[in-house]
């Protein structure tokens, strides 16, 4: 999955997801949280976030 597909699927912006992925940036406690369990279950979490979007 590319980075423009991660932060899409999971409702992120990609200009986040790339300071993180180069360090410029640390993610919150809340995004910590949202990435550990993308982490455990990514489908089970792109569900839940597909439905909250409808």
């Amino acid at each position: 999955m590319t980075q423009v597909e991660f932060a899409a699927a999971f409702h992120l912006p990609v200009t986040t997801l790339r300071d993180w992925e180069q360090h410029r940036s640390t993610p919150d406690a809340p995004a910590r949280a949202l990435l550990l369990a993308i982490e455990r279950d990514p489908q089970a979490m792109r569900r839940l976030l597909a439905a909250s979007a409808a």
